[in-house]
């Protein structure tokens, strides 16, 4: 007698590990008006509504920008021109926003981030997509959180509370860190730099991190591209939407594979984009 059951299981395992695979999409810098010093932003206009049209044609679970939408803070033009194009993203896809400095100062204020709340919702949160718990912080108050004490304090707080959230979810298996800095570029004692966390708030998160089960940190900020480990946690820098800087550096975006076994990620620059993205 044949066993039905065992015949299916085989298609049931296949079937619940295709729904526990997907990709999304990470971007960075789309920065609209970085190219001509804030005269103009056309070429981030091109640059943009083109990672959004790839976005609707190879079908992510969802698109996550990590920081610096705009150039200049508070630009009624820029954050405009950003928000009109993003509106073109498919609405099956999922859009979230992360703050960036040129989006609420090199140096936060509570208005700064009043501003940014209004338009784009809160500069720290987090979301679950599948296995995926993401968490999202805004680094330009751990960066330099002098001028806005309280909602640094509160952040932190808020992020301890999560990480307890996210432990105790039995189905969140990759809990994954988006900011707009960088962690670190290179090894996680490098010395400070405008381009990182000082490490005197670095080190004591990085170790929160690695404590709460944390394998991925995603940023943006640096405008090219930079993968670094320190024992099991990878930082992540991809390169801009925008304006690459260094002679190496390419615009594009970063496709980030969720599997069972773990993440995957590569980085696609704008002139190298395949005609479908699959899952294996």
């Amino acid at each position: 007698m044949i066993n039905r059951l065992a015949l299916l299981l085989p298609l049931f395992a296949a079937s619940a590990l295709a729904q526990d695979s997907f990709f999304f999409l990470q971007m960075s810098d789309p920065q609209f008006g970085m190219y001509a010093k804030d005269r103009e932003f056309s070429q981030e206009t091109l640059n943009y509504d083109f990672a959004i049209a790839q976005a609707n044609r190879l079908k992510p679970r969802f698109v996550i920008v990590c920081g610096d939408l705009v150039n200049k803070p508070g630009d009624a033009a820029q954050i405009e021109e950003y928000r009109r194009i993003s509106a073109k993203l498919d609405p099956s896809i999922r859009l979230y926003h992360v703050a960036g400095n040129h989006d609420v100062g090199n140096e936060p204020t509570p208005e700064s981030l009043a501003a940014w709340t209004k338009l784009h919702g809160p500069d720290h949160y987090s979301f679950r997509e599948g296995s995926l718990y993401g968490i999202v912080l805004n680094s330009s108050l751990i960066h330099s959180p002098a001028k806005a004490m309280k909602d640094y304090q509160a952040q932190h707080a808020w992020l301890r509370a999560e990480f307890v959230k996210a432990k105790q979810d039995a189905a969140a298996k990759h809990i994954i860190v988006f900011q707009h800095h960088p962690w670190f570029l290179a090894s996680a004692p490098e010395p400070d730099q405008y381009f990182n966390i000082p490490l005197a708030r670095r080190a004591p998160m990085l170790q929160l991190f690695r404590d709460a089960g944390v394998r991925w940190l995603f940023s943006g900020h640096y405008h090219r591209n930079a993968v670094a480990k320190d024992g099991d946690l990878e930082a992540v820098t991809t390169g801009p939407v925008g304006q690459p800087l260094g002679a190496e550096a390419r615009s594009g975006f970063r496709v980030i594979y969720v599997e069972p076994a773990g993440i995957r990620h590569e980085y696609l620059e704008f002139s190298r984009i395949p005609p479908t993205l699959t899952l294996p």
